[in-house]
């Protein structure tokens, strides 16, 4: 089991930055794919990014390509969203999601989800 807690959303203007954080609990944080997604209103959850066990390779959304950045850091059982250059697009609520297997990209893949955390970015 791997309970997971999302934090640092919030209220933005565009093109200010944030910094999201997933802090995991559980076992074996290092063994799992982490992962980013996000939810506006009346649309579907969207991949955003994704990071392997070791944090060596990440993946992005083409929308948010260029402007995230996911990191991991294994001692602290901990993933990252840095958020730069934000769009009112870019408004939903942010997930932090971990699956044991390499499809990083489909929700369905993802095993534990965290609660959620609102980023609104205002135009």
């Amino acid at each position: 089991q791997v309970q997971l807690v999302e934090s640092g959303g919030g209220l933005v203007q565009a093109g200010g930055s944030l910094r999201l954080s997933c802090a995991a609990s559980g076992r074996s944080f290092s063994n799992y794919y982490m992962g980013w997604f996000r939810q506006a209103p009346g649309k579907e959850r969207e991949f955003v990014a994704a990071i392997n066990w070791s944090g060596a390779r990440s993946y992005y959304a083409d929308s948010v390509k260029g402007r995230f950045t996911i990191s991991r850091d294994n001692a602290k059982n901990t993933v990252y969203l840095q958020m730069n250059s934000l769009k009112p697009d870019d408004t939903a609520v942010y997930y932090c999601a971990a699956t044991a297997g390499s499809l990083y990209y489909t929700v369905v893949s993802y095993d534990y989800w965290g609660q959620g955390t609102l980023v609104t970015v205002s135009s």
